[in-house]
């Protein structure tokens, strides 16, 4: 059998490859970046042993990449993915400047509040910017978080710890919330997030700069509202009701973008893996 006779570890099926086909995907990661910063020992690791400001773009494309070979690649290929980033993972080490205390990159722990972030963003994104006639049902979202705990364990994390459900998810965040903070690593990540930094030529003569600030200034602003409180967001008092809403609506008009432009932001390329799903996908409609 070949690397593509496969359907994956998922498939056409899934609630995975429903949500990972969504055109606001992108979005919903950038959501993740900005709110995986918010873990002082995960930022730490990624502000001391990566190259993300010095590589965004190129950083942020493989991130891409690998989230689409584990989504819509054949079984070998999902883990070979995965192998490499443990391979990654097991190099990196350092000492937390808090406490003292030696980490691991494949620590569980980091690696389970980076999946969850991602989870929670994936859902949360895409639920929100679809019209009610395409709505996410309760089912299939408990559905895409139970079929995730698959990516967690390629990374290394026990799959008996890791949420199922929306509601263990919900669980997740209440325990792990009094660990986060905004650090000065955390404020600089996000800022990269929105406003990566461009070369003069492009500024000057392409439309990514407005486009990818609008895109991922309205991702950053889908932050759940005690995140958006941590990075000091300007917020009328008890107007959290209503900048929710009104970001719901920012979600659903991007969504509409990204729909007529299929899918296509300036300066950033469809995966191979996404190519094929998503003509797979069409054949069989």
């Amino acid at each position: 059998m070949g690397d593509h006779d496969d359907d994956g570890l998922f498939g056409p099926g899934s609630a995975t490859w429903e949500l990972h086909t969504d055109p606001m995907i992108g979005p919903a990661g950038l959501r993740a970046l900005v709110l995986q910063a918010l873990h002082p020992l995960a930022m730490h690791v990624v502000a001391q042993h990566s190259t993300f400001k010095q590589e965004t773009w190129q950083r942020l494309h493989r991130t891409g990449e690998y989230v689409d070979a584990i989504t819509f690649g054949s079984t070998a290929e999902a883990h070979r993915a995965a192998a490499r980033v443990r391979g990654i993972h097991a190099r990196v080490r350092g000492t937390d400047p808090e406490t003292g205390l030696e980490y691991r990159a494949d620590d569980e722990d980091l690696l389970l509040w980076i999946h969850c972030a991602l989870v929670d963003s994936i859902l949360d994104v895409v639920a929100r910017s679809r019209p009610a006639r395409e709505a996410l049902s309760d089912a299939t979202a408990d559905r895409y978080v139970a079929e995730q705990v698959i990516s967690a364990e390629l990374v290394g994390v026990r799959p008996e710890v890791v949420p199922a459900s929306r509601a263990d998810l919900a669980a997740y965040f209440e325990e792990v919330r009094p660990h986060l903070r905004v650090t000065r690593e955390a404020r600089e990540a996000a800022s990269y997030v929105i406003a990566p930094p461009l070369e003069a030529r492009t500024l000057l003569s392409t439309p990514v700069a407005p486009v990818w600030f609008g895109v991922a200034g309205t991702a950053a602003a889908s932050l759940p509202g005690w995140a958006r409180r941590m990075y000091a967001v300007p917020e009328l008092p008890g107007a959290e009701a209503s900048n929710d809403a009104a970001v719901t609506v920012g979600l659903r008009g991007l969504r509409l973008a990204l729909v007529r432009s299929a899918g296509k932001v300036p300066g950033v390329e469809l995966s191979e893996h996404r190519r094929r799903a998503l003509a797979r996908l069409a054949e069989a409609s």
